[in-house]
């Protein structure tokens, strides 16, 4: 491989790459208050983790996106990265970063949506303990899906075979459902969920419908929320001295004339001797000019 291509690869994914940091750093600043701290990690997430109920997600609307940035070890972070790695590079190949984004964001929604929904719905479900979800999964699951819904037949050399792309995400997403420990219910019903809007997703850009617009659209709005102003460009005036000194001229002179005809308008009528003192003395000094 050049070195034209591997500039390219990493520039495909940069997207990747900074929500695989973001996911690391947080991941990390957890573990690292928890351990210099006497906080339990717990209560450390709870604002940002997704709760069961949709009273408790009223309460906190943002936890339906930020739930998948908080993990709760290190295989489940170590996981979601590889496969948001491996098969992040295969969107990329075709779609755009924001479009990728798209995807990611909306896969983790829906999948803590269907969470919500579940256990508001069959409250048998939940367990004895209030619980709450963390994870990935569901944005990495979408990703995983939609790009094997889109491009099933696209083929990948594993061990000198070439399997197709919708065979590796098949099987890897019946591993998760079957291998999910049974504690884990709200887990899996975040898996479902990514999962189905994965391929709903893929589907109708298939049709040529883009149900993702609307959400590429908030993203540019909230971007240019953040971006500075560009400032109108300051234009000078340059003031020509001679221009400005010849108009002060005229005015003085046409304010001169003016009061002119008003001392003769008024001798007209009232002789020379209606005159003030003033105006003999101005009409004197005018005549005496000209």
């Amino acid at each position: 491989m050049d070195t034209n291509s591997l500039k390219y690869q990493f520039k495909t994914s940069s997207i990747i790459i900074k929500l695989i940091a973001i996911n690391a750093v947080i991941f990390l600043a957890v573990q690292l208050l928890v351990f210099f701290s006497d906080m339990k990690e717990v209560n450390l997430t709870e604002w940002f983790s997704l709760p069961e109920s949709f009273g408790d997600v009223l309460l906190q609307p943002w936890s339906l996106f930020t739930y998948a940035f908080l993990h709760s070890g290190f295989r489940h972070i170590l996981f979601n990265i590889l496969f948001l790695y491996w098969f992040g590079r295969f969107v990329l190949n075709l779609f755009s970063e924001k479009q990728f984004l798209t995807i990611y964001l909306l896969g983790a929604f829906f999948g803590g949506l269907l969470y919500v929904t579940a256990f508001s719905v069959f409250p048998a479900l939940k367990e004895p303990i209030a619980t709450r979800l963390i994870g990935a999964s569901g944005a990495v699951i979408a990703i995983m899906v939609f790009i094997a819904t889109y491009t099933p037949n696209a083929e990948v050399m594993i061990f000198r075979f070439r399997i197709k792309l919708w065979q590796i995400v098949l099987t890897l997403v019946l591993l998760m459902v079957f291998l999910s420990k049974s504690d884990n219910i709200g887990g899996l019903l975040a898996h479902i969920g990514g999962a189905i809007f994965g391929f709903v997703y893929a589907r109708q850009l298939q049709k040529g419908n883009d149900i993702g617009k609307w959400f590429e659209n908030l993203i540019d709005w909230v971007e240019n929320l953040f971006k500075p102003r560009k400032k109108k460009p300051f234009t000078k005036v340059h003031r020509n001295k001679k221009t400005a000194s010849k108009r002060t001229t005229t005015d003085a002179k046409n304010d001169n004339q003016k009061k002119i005809d008003e001392i003769l308008d008024k001798i007209g009528k009232s002789g020379y001797d209606s005159l003030t003192k003033a105006e003999k003395d101005f009409l004197f000094k005018a005549g005496k000019d000209d």
